[in-house]
Parts: structure tokens; sequence; C-alpha cells
């Protein structure tokens, strides 16, 4: 088994601040747009020693099963499930990265001391931005993706707050309007938010009406809660550092479709959940108390 992380000194040698590493100008323009207008930024996160291949080898073989997770790269853009294995380890799959014809995500890094303080410091950079429009930045997490040349993340959703740092090679990411039932009907946001995966049907005719960002090293975007996107990575292998967190508004916006799922099994046809600023509250407190009752079917 592995070792507890805090027992190893390894991972206290890099705890230095990174403050500032989105610079006034980068926090102004957030602050002009968060919650729901997506948006690129700059940042000065290049070159950290938690980032480079080797170390990011290092952490997804200790990282426990239920944090790692790695595809083939050549996936089409809507998927069925999850993917095939790409036949290597993970840290076989990092390594080798620019020939391994994959990606990989390292889920949930603030459980070790090191990458935990690197994803404080960045959203401490934020936070009084965040704050002011969502209240108290709730559940902190940070996740890394490292892909191979022209490697594809399908089209999905996310129920974070969510930037997207670019720390080497480029890829682009295109977004759809976060809530429009066109790109992800409300049946399947419920789904969602009661079990159900987070991989969306693809339609070659959404195309037209995707928002593409693209990304080198530098680069961030700003991705709203639910907004459906996919990623396709440019022609070298890339690390990206995915920083987010939750808010008091996307948890009752999370609640109240688990509750309309409820009701629509009922035979209701609820009405959707209103985006920011709208709370959502009396959706969502009914769907806690069942839950609180053990009427959901739900833990």
């Amino acid at each position: 088994m592995n070792a507890p992380f805090h027992q190893n000194a390894e991972w206290q040698l890099d705890q230095k601040s990174v403050s500032g590493v989105f610079d006034q100008a980068a926090r102004a323009h957030f602050g002009q747009h968060y919650p729901e207008k997506p948006h690129l930024l700059r940042h000065g996160l290049q070159k950290h020693p938690l980032l480079e291949i080797e170390a990011l080898a290092n952490l997804a073989e200790r990282l426990g099963e239920g944090s790692v997770e790695y595809n083939r790269g050549d996936l089409p853009l809507g998927v069925d499930g999850k993917p095939a294995s790409n036949g290597l380890s993970i840290g076989e799959t990092i390594r080798r990265v620019r020939e391994a014809n994959s990606w990989a995500v390292l889920k949930n890094i603030e459980q070790v001391p090191a990458y935990q303080s690197l994803l404080m410091d960045l959203l401490g950079d934020l936070r009084p931005e965040i704050e002011n429009a969502t209240g108290q930045l709730l559940t902190p997490q940070g996740f890394l993706f490292i892909s191979s040349p022209n490697a594809v993340t399908p089209y999905h959703f996310d129920p974070e707050h969510n930037i997207l740092l670019q720390i080497a090679g480029s890829k682009v990411m295109t977004q759809f309007p976060a809530g429009n039932p066109h790109f992800a009907s409300d049946t399947t946001h419920e789904s969602y938010h009661t079990g159900g995966p987070r991989e969306l049907a693809w339609d070659d005719a959404y195309l037209k009406d995707g928002m593409p960002f693209k990304l080198g090293a530098g680069d961030a975007v700003y991705v709203p809660v639910m907004a459906p996107h996919f990623v396709n990575n440019g022609p070298e292998s890339s690390v990206s550092l995915s920083i987010t967190w939750r808010s008091d508004w996307s948890y009752l916006e999370s609640d109240a479709r688990a509750f309309n799922r409820w009701l629509r099994q009922r035979g209701f046809s609820p009405n959707a959940p209103k985006r920011w600023p709208a709370q959502n509250r009396v959706k969502a407190s009914a769907y806690r108390a069942l839950r609180k009752f053990g009427l959901t079917g739900q833990s």
C-alpha cells in the first residue's frame, strides 16, 4: 500500500508560495465576467517543479485508484460510457505522453500537501472576486491533465466553477452555453446530479454555436458551472491544471436538479432551475428534506 503523503518529506520541498500568478489585470477581468461568462485569462504559473512530467508521473503512481483516470487519446467528441484503456500503466502513460496517444487526469490533487498549497495559493489570488459574487468559496479541488498530441477530451460538463490553466503545450477548449437545454437536456442534468454520467450526447450541428478558446502556455480559461465543452489538444503533448470550487449557488442548483428528477419520476414536468443569481432555494430545500428522511433513493 502507498505510504501516506504527509509522511513523505519529498512532497514538502516545493510548498513555496505562488501568490500573484494572476496579476491585477487578470483579477479585474475575472471579476467582470465571473460567474456566468466564459473568458480567457493570463497566468504566471510556468515551469513549476510540481508540474514537471516526472513529478506528475510520481504523483500519479502514489494516488489511489479512484484519483486517476486515463484513456486513449483518439476518441470521438461523443462517447457512450468510459473509453477503453490504452494498455499502459498510469506512470508509463505520463512519462511517454508524447507517443502514448492518451490523456490522463489526476483528481483531487489537494489530498497531497504540496499540491494543496499550490491550489490554495492560486485560489487565494481570486478569492475576493469569487466571494464578492457568489459568496464563500467552498470545496476547493484541483485536477491535472496530461495529454498526448492531438488527444481529444470528449463532450461533457462539470458541476464546479472552473479555471483551466495551460502549463505546457497547447489546446483548444470549445464551450457551449451553460443551462441551455439544446446542448444538454434538462433530463440529462437531472440524471447527472443523481449519479449519472457527465459525458454528453454529441451532435455535429452543435459546432456552429461553440465558442473556441485557444490556450498556449500562460493562458487560462474560465468555465461556468455545467457549461458543456470538449477539448482538442494541440500538436505537442500538454499539461493543464484545473482549479475548481463550489458555491452555495452551485450546490442549490445541483439539488434543485435532483428534486426535478424526483418530480419527473412521479409524472410531473418541472421547470428547469434558474441560473445565477437565482438561488433555487425552495426546490433545493425540498430535496434536502427528502434526502434527510431517506425518500430520494440517494445517500
